[in-house]
């Protein structure tokens, strides 16, 4: 028997989207609906690609090779590519660079397909998404040339979940040109919720920064107690899953769209499964296979906890009712 997903209020890549309303619907060319359909596709790929570039950057700091290209642009002082230095730490390390091109082709085609939608929002945002891109490579360098000092590397994985976070913004736009937002206090404590969700993020990043997996054996720590750090960062859990928690309880109450429900469910069960790697890797020494998912849950928790937000603050109408027959 197969399992089916719920659908995460996204919408399918496949699944035609629904021309807007008013100016929205003024198209210099093509069907609309067809550039929509591309821009979601693209929305996901951008989402996707962000998401396994949170894993390679990982995998790079977990086997040692941060300094296997060890400058910035080139690889070698002599080259872009590790020419006639190949060994694993130089391939790992080169081969993530590369994702960049990857990231850079998806943002041109998601601007140029927002740009067919003629919807100046989706457009601002493809705008913010591209532009995180080369951003983002510059903080890489960055990285490279302070010897992966871990307070810079913290700043290059948070970028990459704020880019995660507004793919998933990007995404719901496109069903939700202009939504009505919520009011009163279940919209605070999404909100809430949304912002003791990032500093459990960054502390997180603070946590990696005081221990080992370095990315290379010469590099530096911040310096601080990683004991300390870790009762903080599981302190900032404790609060981050009572708020949604609370926030569950609150959808419930009001009777919000299921969507909404169905989300914060969604974000309080990738915090559990989140908190259980993050606990068992604590006690048994940080191996790098779970350090390795345990980022991937980082990924996923920037995405989800920024579909619960809007779900709870932009929620989606019911659709109408069919016409009665005859």
């Amino acid at each position: 028997m197969g399992m089916t997903l719920p659908d995460p209020g996204l919408g399918s890549p496949t699944e035609a989207p629904t021309t807007p309303r008013g100016d929205d619907r003024r198209q210099a060319g093509g069907d609309p609906d067809r550039w929509l359909l591309w821009t979601r596709w693209l929305g996901w790929a951008t989402l996707v690609a962000n998401t396994v570039l949170v894993v390679t950057g990982g995998a790079v700091r977990l086997t040692g090779s941060g300094l296997g290209c060890p400058t910035w642009p080139r690889c070698t002082e002599d080259s872009f590519t590790p020419h006639g230095a190949y060994d694993v730490h130089s391939i790992i390390e080169f081969g993530n660079r590369t994702l960049t091109f990857v990231l850079v082709a998806i943002a041109f085609a998601t601007f140029f397909a927002a740009l067919g939608t003629r919807r100046s929002r989706l457009i601002r945002y493809a705008v913010v998404l591209a532009l995180g891109i080369p951003l983002q490579a510059v903080i890489g360098g960055i990285t490279v040339l302070t010897d992966l000092n871990p307070w810079v590397v913290s700043l290059h994985l948070l970028l990459s979940l704020a880019i995660i976070s507004l793919s998933v913004v990007f995404l719901r736009r496109i069903d939700q040109p202009d939504p009505a937002a919520a009011r009163g206090p279940v919209a605070g404590l999404a909100w809430a919720t949304m912002l003791s969700g990032w500093v459990v993020l960054y502390i997180g990043t603070v946590v990696t920064g005081s221990g080992p997996h370095a990315g290379d054996a010469d590099s530096p720590r911040n310096g601080l107690d990683p004991l300390q750090v870790s009762q903080l960062h599981a302190d900032a859990v404790f609060l981050f899953i009572g708020l949604t928690i609370g926030l569950l309880f609150a959808v419930r109450a009001v009777a919000l769209p299921a969507e909404s429900t169905r989300a914060v469910s969604w974000l309080l069960g990738v915090q559990v499964s989140q908190s259980g790697i993050g606990f068992v890797q604590y006690f048994t020494d940080l191996p790098v296979v779970l350090v390795g998912f345990h980022l991937l849950g980082a990924a996923l928790i920037a995405a989800v906890l920024t579909w619960a937000v809007l779900a709870v603050y932009l929620p989606k109408a019911p659709a109408p009712a069919p016409a009665p027959a005859g």
